[in-house]
């Protein structure tokens, strides 16, 4: 019998490594798109695709109003340096749309007009050239409006996003159901959806996101039985930096780490450039981004007699921009340094004042204290 098998998405590439037998092969593949992978409606957005086997997309958006575009049109500039794929900012008033041409003539990712109610303003957007929508149909009034839509974004080829929130369920639904419940709130975006549906649009993403997380993963979870439109992940309202972070990292890795979810934003109450890093490191941690270092570091305990919190830090900070798929590791003695890290590709062993670099579990050299970040720099250019 051959080595275990193993599919998965990673970047939107599914690697498949199956049994010699062909009968594990024909299992693993059935378990595995039964299981673990949503295979979701492909469509384009700008110049690039989402859903499908594409990659999981990064996405924010801007937070200065909307009247300032200048600092609106740096703020873009720094998220898509961060690495940022999709970058969505309000649409309020017609002055907004403004906006537009000059955020896409100094960016190259795809954009994306965020309007509620007033369907001129989507009109608006698409003939200056946003390259995706959010609008819910049903929140714009009759059906010549969204037909109006409809047919606009059919003609210029605009994906439009359906946003449901645990807070903005239509009354209907409501009242049906009692509260935002995750049956509910799936309800209402396939009610969306079909208000699209009806004038021949299916070029739709949808998100339902929830401010407590259980809600949130359930709400998906149902939307991917019934559906194959590309789900956007994320959960809303998720608070300042810390708490929000770990509550997107359980609601958004639960679903990815189940194969649903085709793009992802991380909402902090922050900036948004900390909302794009926090989104590479939860694909990071689940294996879905290997084109960039994969750090690991110990937690310290008695042993430690170097400064490890201060060093892990500064080498998190000089590996941001580096792009070598690599593991690092900074660990606090000898015990869980070439011996339990041996697996990274470099790495730091602290000691009484120095440090041991390590390769592949290979001690290199012993190094002072001070010179340990510089000379792990210096092995990490060499690879």
């Amino acid at each position: 019998m051959g080595v275990g098998d193993k599919c998965r998405r990673t970047c939107g590439t599914i690697d498949t490594y199956v049994r010699s037998d062909l009968f594990g092969y024909y299992k693993i593949v059935l378990d595995f798109l039964g299981d673990n992978m949503r295979i979701s409606k492909k469509i384009k957005i700008g110049n690039t695709f989402l859903g499908g086997d594409s990659p999981i997309l990064v996405q924010s958006m801007l937070n200065v109003p909307a009247s300032d575009i200048e600092n609106s049109v740096k703020q873009a500039v720094e998220l898509e340096k961060a690495g940022c794929q999709i970058i969505r900012f309000a649409i309020p008033n017609e002055d907004a749309l403004a906006l537009i041409e000059p955020i896409k003539e100094a960016t190259t990712v795809p954009l994306v007009a965020d309007i509620h109610f007033d369907y001129k303003l989507a009109l608006g957007a698409a003939e200056i050239g946003i390259d995706k929508i959010r609008i819910n149909p049903g929140n714009i009034g009759s059906d010549d409006r969204v037909k109006a839509v409809a047919d606009i974004c059919n003609q210029k080829n605009i994906p439009i996003r359906i946003g449901v929130n645990s807070g903005s369920l239509e009354k209907h639904i409501l009242a049906k159901y009692g509260s935002p419940t995750p049956e509910a709130m799936v309800e209402s975006a396939l009610y969306h959806a079909g208000l699209l549906e009806k004038f021949d649009f299916d070029n739709i993403v949808i998100s339902i996101k929830s401010s407590n997380v259980n809600t949130m993963i359930k709400a998906y979870e149902l939307a991917a039985e019934r559906c194959d439109y590309p789900l956007h992940l994320g959960v809303t309202e998720a608070g300042t930096e810390r708490m929000g972070i770990i509550k997107s990292a359980i609601g958004i890795g639960s679903l990815l780490a189940h194969g649903i979810g085709d793009t992802i934003r991380v909402s902090l109450t922050d900036s948004p450039i900390k909302e794009v890093y926090a989104a590479f490191d939860i694909l990071k941690a689940l294996g879905l981004k290997n084109d960039s270092p994969y750090l690991i570091s110990c937690p310290t305990c008695g042993r430690t007699k170097i400064d490890l919190v201060g060093l892990a830090k500064q080498v998190e900070e000089r590996l941001r921009d580096c792009k070598k798929p690599i593991k690092v590791a900074v660990m606090g003695c000898i015990v869980n340094g070439p011996g339990e890290a041996k697996e990274a590709d470099i790495g730091i062993a602290g000691g009484d004042g120095c440090g041991l670099i390590f390769k592949k579990g290979e001690i290199l050299r012993k190094v002072p204290e001070n010179e340990l970040l510089d000379e792990l720099m210096k092995e990490i250019d060499k690879l």
